[in-house]
């Protein structure tokens, strides 16, 4: 949520830049009466250049807190960026912008203003005070979590649980093997005291990490810090909320049932669709034009059909066939039958390559959108070999499948491409987050992340 609040208030930064430009010089548009029309469409093209060049270049990257001079240097990289999308609209629609020095002048006002609240910002962004509850194995992981965070995370202290500790010894005791725990000096209290302990430190939150809740777990001095207003998280939330995945190792088919999301109401549906059969709809009527050059070049560069289809895994697990610009050897599976692409893969003809690097290969998936066998964001959707394989080995993969598969998802996004089973994993957690807090803010991000990934040509292979 905190991406969307910047991205609204540079917009409205934007809009008030290009205004302010326009004071500051003369403005020359056609008509004194279509003048304040103008200036409204001015502020949206102009307002949409600057703040997507931002995106573009990170500026709105909140996994650490960054020194002035990276935020400056990320601030004037993303206005020199912005100039490249109004010089296009210049060719195409010169009569919608100011002249060029006014809209320099609103690069220069907005770039100054960005800066300045980013800083601002940045201040006051206050780290999150955490109680971690529990002081065995089990806590050291959710400090490992806390710690590897790039978010702005302080750990207050641990507060033992005296039944939790008599488990871990009896645990000792019959396995003859002593067990990792947290360092006593660690320890500020016992959970007896954290009501106390949280008021006296001012912590935000509590986070369980009981190795054993079973008969330990203190119910009432909880109770009493969530009345007090303390957030009360266990491990899998705080790991969902911190990395935007799913922690599958630790997650139980209760938590399922009991989390919030994994919600689909019919309206979101319908509106998900619609907006599906539009952007195909653009998706194609754009690419088409290009088809007969790329085909050329297919050809040219290797003999075999110029599409190439596959029978994937879709919504509810039914098979859809899914079509490609064929990127590989017209025999490229003979005689070792379904395998995932590799780094290098020697199947992968020339123009293949790039093909896959710009995602260029993907455009005749724009007709499976349209047909309704793809979303065009979601889990990408897996070949009906590997499905079955990975269900044996990997719980809950086959939730994965109660959304429709995408053109492009957040797993492709946040994760580079797979070919092990360690990496299904990975992209599993992402793939299940994405299915529990689906919305239209989420797949809005998602499709300007795609961009990005795009034009930087990232996890291609």
């Amino acid at each position: 949520m905190r991406i969307f609040i910047q991205l609204v208030l540079d917009f409205l930064l934007a809009a008030g830049a290009i205004q302010a430009a326009c004071r500051i010089r003369p403005v020359y548009f056609s008509a004194d009466g279509e003048l304040y029309f103008l200036t409204a469409v001015s502020s949206v093209i102009f307002g949409v250049a600057v703040v997507f060049s931002s995106f573009l270049i990170d500026v709105y990257d909140d996994s650490g807190k960054f020194r002035k001079r990276e935020i400056l240097a990320r601030v004037m990289l993303a206005g020199l960026t912005s100039c490249l999308p109004i010089a296009v609209v210049y060719m195409l629609a010169p009569g919608l912008l100011p002249e060029k020095k006014t809209v320099l002048v609103g690069i220069l006002l907005f770039s100054s203003g960005q800066f300045l609240l980013r800083l601002l910002l940045n201040a006051v962004k206050l780290p999150q005070r955490i109680f971690i509850l529990g002081t065995g194995n089990f806590a050291l992981e959710a400090y490992g979590i806390a710690a590897n965070s790039a978010k702005n995370i302080e750990i207050v202290g641990f507060v033992s649980c005296l039944a939790e500790s008599e488990a871990l010894a009896g645990m000792e005791s019959r396995s003859g093997k002593v067990l990792e725990k947290v360092d006593p000096s660690l320890v500020i209290g016992d959970a007896e005291n954290l009501p106390e302990l949280v008021q006296q430190l001012k912590a935000d939150a509590v986070l369980v990490a009981l190795s054993e809740r079973r008969g330990v777990f203190p119910v009432k001095e909880m109770l009493l810090c969530k009345m007090r207003g303390s957030e009360i998280l266990d491990v899998p939330t705080f790991y969902e909320q911190t990395y935007r995945k799913l922690m599958l190792e630790q997650i139980t088919p209760s938590w399922f049932l009991f989390s919030s999301g994994f919600r689909r109401t019919t309206i979101f549906v319908a509106f998900k669709r619609f907006l599906d059969i539009v952007l195909a709809l653009i998706g194609l009527a754009f690419t088409l034009p290009f088809f007969p050059l790329i085909a050329i070049i297919i050809k040219l560069d290797s003999p075999g059909p110029l599409f190439f289809s596959q029978i994937r895994t879709g919504l509810y697990e039914r098979t859809f066939r899914l079509y490609k610009f064929r990127t590989m050897r017209q025999d490229a599976e003979k005689g070792t039958g379904a395998v995932w692409s590799t780094e290098n893969d020697p199947r992968i003809t020339k123009v293949g390559a790039f093909l896959r690097k710009s995602r260029i290969d993907e455009f005749p998936q724009f007709y499976n959108v349209l047909r309704g066998d793809m979303s065009f964001v979601g889990p990408r959707p897996e070949r009906p070999e590997f499905v079955e394989k990975l269900k044996l080995v990997i719980p809950y993969y086959s939730k994965r499948h109660f959304v429709k598969p995408g053109l492009t998802g957040w797993a492709q996004v946040c994760y580079p491409y797979g070919s092990t089973v360690e990496d299904a994993v990975e992209k599993l957690r992402y793939d299940l987050y994405y299915t529990k807090n689906l919305s239209p803010f989420l797949d809005l991000l998602i499709v300007l992340e795609t961009i990005k990934v795009v034009i930087f040509g990232r996890g291609g292979r």
